[in-house]
C-alpha cells in the first residue's frame, strides 16, 4: 500500500510499512523512514510506485486547465478533489489523475480555498478576478523591474524611476516598486543606490550627493522673493553721524556687522558697532519669519552656503558699501588716554557704508604697533584695536594662557580646491571677535536689566547652551551673553534684536515668557545648529579627500594625537592610523594613503615612517 499525503502544507508519496490505524509508518522514495498521522493521508493507492506516481501527476497537472476546472463548480459549495477530478477527466479517475488534479488544486490558491481533509471550495468570481489581476500586476512589475535593471546596467535611469528623486534617494519607502527596484539594481550591479543614480547621471557626483541629502532632510527650495514682503522705507531713521566700515572674509555677502569711529567730546571718542537690522524689515508671525524660524541658521559649507534668509531680505539689510543701511547701534563713549568705556548707547540709524574691508587685503599690511601705516584706515583700526586690547583686559583675559587652534580656508573654484591654514590671533581677529563680545554682552545685560525676555549663550561649569534667563558665560568672563551680532545668519540673534528694537522705540517686547516659545525657539535651534555644525564639518572633510585626490597624493606628513588618531599636516583632517598605537601623542609620522572613499568620507592610511617627537611645547 502506498499514501498520497500533506506533510507541512506540502504534498508527498511514501510506502506504508506498518498502518495502525490512527498512524502510519511509511517510507519515501528516497529511503526516509518517518511516522504520520492517519489523518494526513489524501490518496491510499497500491500501483504505480510511489515516486513514478508523483512524476507522473506533477507531468499531468501541468496540462491542466483550472479556469476549466474552476468553472465546472458549483459556486459557494465544498467539493472534494475526487469528485473535481471525476468532473474534469469524465470518468473515474485512477490514482495519477486525482494526485493530479490534488496538486493543481493546491497550486491554485486564488481559484481554490482549502476547506479541511481534501475539500475545496471555489472562490467567488469576483475576489477570483481581483486576484488576477493583482497577479497580472505583479507580473507586469516583474517585467517592469528587468527592464529597468537593464536599463540602469546601460547607463539610462527610467523616467519613473527618475520621477520619485530625491525623496526615493534620501527619505525612500521601502515597501515601493522603485526603491525595490533600485535595491535589486544594485544587487544586481554591486553598486550602493547613490552611486548607481551617479552612474546613470541621475546624480552629479558624490558632493551631490552629500549636500543634497543634508538639503532634503533640512532645508527646503526658496520660494519666490513676492511671497516675503519687506518694509521698504527707512527714512524715517536718522543717518548716522559717522561713516562705518566692515571687516569680512572675501567671500562674505551676510555684513552683519561694521564700525565707525568719530570723535566725541573733549579728550573722548564716539566708536559705533553697527549690527544689520533685518528686524526692522519683517515682524514675528511674517511669512518671512516663518521661514527664518524653520531654517534657524545660515550653513555653511566650502564653496557654498545655504542662507537662513533669501536673498532679497539679505540684498535689502547687508551692510553694503556705498549705502545708509539700517541698523541698531552700540554707540561707545572711550576715554582716549586709557580707552575706558564711560556710557554705552543703543539707537536705531541708517548707516553709511564707507567701506567693506577684505581680511586678506587688510591683514598683510596692518601693524598696530605702528602708529601710521599704508592703510588708509590705519588710524581708525589701530584705535579699534587698542579698544579692545581694553575691552579683554576687562574681561581678565590677559590672566589666561594663550590658546592654540587650527583654522583653515577652503577655496573652491569649479572642481579644484585649494585649502590655506589661516592663524587666528591676528590683531584684526582680536580687534572683531572682541568687538563683538561687547556687544553682545552689553545688549544682553540691557535686556535683562530691562526684564526683557532674551536668548543667551550661556557656559557654566564648562556646559555650553542657549538659556531664556540670563547666566555668565564663564568662558567669555562676562556675566551675560547675548547672541545678537549676526541676524542676517542666526534665527536667536534675529529673536533677540526684536526685543532690542522694541527696547529702543519704547514698546513692548515681542515674546514675553508666557506660553514657553523662547524656550521652545532655543531648544530647536541647539538641534539644528548642531546638525549644521556636523554637515560641515563633513563636507571639509569631504574637500579634504578631494584635495588629496586632486593632488595624487600618496605620502603626507601627519602629528599623532591619542589612541592611534593623527592629524594631517596642511589640513583639518584627523584619521585612524593602522600600527601607530602605541606612538606618543605629538609623534611627527609620515602616513601612506591607502585609499579614500568620497561617498563613504573614510580614508586608510599606514604608517610609513616615524620621523621625531614633536617639542614639549608644541604637542597638543
Amino acid at each position: 500500500m502506498n499514501v498520497f499525503y500533506e506533510e507541512s502544507g506540502e504534498l508527498k508519496v511514501a510506502s506504508v510499512l506498518a498502518d495502525n490505524a490512527q498512524s502510519l509508518q511509511v517510507e519515501a522514495p528516497h529511503g526516509k523512514r518517518s511516522k504520520i498521522k492517519a489523518g494526513v493521508v489524501l490518496l491510499r493507492f497500491e500501483r504505480p510506485a510511489p515516486g513514478e506516481l508523483l512524476q507522473a501527476a506533477q507531468a499531468l497537472a501541468a496540462d491542466i486547465d483550472v479556469e476549466l476546472l474552476w468553472s465546472a463548480c458549483t459556486p459557494d459549495a465544498e467539493v472534494g478533489f475526487d469528485v473535481l477530478a471525476e468532473d474534469y477527466v469524465g470518468h473515474r479517475p485512477d490514482p495519477v489523475e486525482q494526485a493530479a488534479v490534488l496538486l493543481c488544486l493546491y497550486a491554485a490558491p486564488m481559484y481554490f480555498y482549502r476547506k479541511g481533509h481534501g475539500r475545496f471550495r471555489p472562490a467567488p468570481e469576483a475576489n477570483l478576478r481581483a486576484a488576477l489581476a493583482g497577479l497580472e500586476r505583479k507580473r507586469q512589475q516583474e517585467i517592469q523591474k528587468q527592464e529597468a535593471i537593464e536599463a540602469i546596467r546601460a547607463g539610462i535611469l527610467p523616467a519613473w524611476l527618475a520621477e520619485g528623486l530625491p525623496a526615493l534617494l534620501y527619505r525612500p519607502d521601502k515597501n515601493t516598486w522603485a526603491y525595490k527596484t533600485l535595491e535589486a539594481a544594485s544587487a544586481a550591479l554591486h553598486l550602493p543606490i547613490p552611486q548607481l543614480l551617479a552612474r546613470c547621471g541621475a546624480l552629479r557626483d558624490s558632493r551631490a550627493w552629500h549636500e543634497g541629502r543634508f538639503q532634503f532632510e533640512y532645508f527646503g527650495p526658496l520660494p519666490t522673493d513676492a511671497q516675503y514682503p519687506l518694509a521698504q522705507d527707512f527714512s524715517r531713521w536718522p543717518v548716522a553721524d559717522a561713516p562705518a566700515f566692515s571687516i569680512d572674509d572675501a567671500f562674505t555677502t551676510e555684513i552683519d556687522d561694521a564700525f565707525s569711529v568719530s570723535e566725541g567730546p573733549e579728550g573722548f571718542l564716539k566708536v559705533g558697532i553697527h549690527i544689520a537690522a533685518p528686524g526692522l524689515g519683517f515682524e514675528p508671525g511674517s511669512p518671512l519669519d516663518a521661514l527664518a524660524r524653520e531654517r534657524l541658521s545660515t550653513v555653511y559649507m566650502p564653496g557654498d552656503k545655504i542662507s537662513m534668509l533669501p536673498e532679497h531680505a539679505i540684498q535689502a539689510h547687508t551692510l553694503l558699501e556705498g549705502r545708509a543701511t539700517p541698523a541698531l547701534s552700540l554707540v561707545l563713549t572711550v576715554r582716549k588716554d586709557d580707552f575706558e568705556v564711560v556710557e554705552r548707547v543703543s539707537r536705531i540709524e541708517r548707516v553709511f557704508v564707507e567701506k567693506n574691508l577684505r581680511l586678506h587685503e587688510v591683514e598683510p599690511l596692518f601693524d598696530p604697533r605702528q602708529e601710521e601705516g599704508p592703510h588708509p584706515f590705519h588710524e581708525r583700526l589701530r584705535l579699534l584695536w587698542q579698544l579692545a586690547g581694553q575691552l579683554a583686559n576687562r574681561r581678565g583675559v590677559k590672566d589666561r594662557p594663550p590658546q592654540r587652534y587650527y583654522d583653515f580656508n577652503f577655496v573652491v573654484e569649479g572642481e579644484r580646491v585649494t585649502i590655506t591654514e589661516r592663524p587666528r590671533g591676528s590683531p584684526l581677529d582680536t580687534l572683531v571677535s572682541e568687538l563683538m563680545i561687547e556687544v553682545n554682552s552689553s545688549w544682553g545685560g540691557t535686556l535683562a536689566a530691562a526684564g526683557i525676555p532674551a536668548l543667551y549663550r550661556t557656559q557654566v561649569n564648562g556646559k555650553t547652551g542657549l538659556s531664556s534667563e540670563p547666566a555668565p558665560h564663564q568662558g567669555l568672563g562676562v556675566a551675560q551673553y547675548a547672541w545678537s551680532s549676526s541676524p542676517l545668519r542666526r534665527y536667536v540673534d534675529l529673536v533677540n534684536q526684536w526685543q532690542l528694537i522694541r527696547f529702543v522705540e519704547g514698546a513692548p517686547p515681542c515674546f514675553t515668557t508666557e506660553g514657553g516659545d523662547l524656550s521652545s525657539i532655543a531648544r530647536t535651534f541647539e538641534m539644528a545648529y548642531e546638525a549644521y555644525a556636523e554637515f560641515q564639518r563633513n563636507m571639509e572633510r569631504y574637500w579634504c579627500l578631494r584635495w588629496l585626490q586632486q593632488e595624487q597624493v600618496q605620502a603626507i606628513d601627519a602629528m599623532m594625537l591619542r589612541e592611534g588618531s593623527a592629524r594631517l599636516a596642511g589640513l583639518p583632517l584627523v584619521v585612524k592610523v593602522h600600527g601607530a598605537g602605541h606612538l606618543a601623542a605629538g609623534t611627527l609620522v609620515r602616513l601612506a594613503v591607502e585609499r579614500l572613499d568620497l561617498w563613504e568620507l573614510t580614508l586608510a592610511c599606514q604608517l610609513e615612517q616615524v620621523l621625531e617627537p614633536l617639542a614639549e611645547e608644541a604637542a597638543p
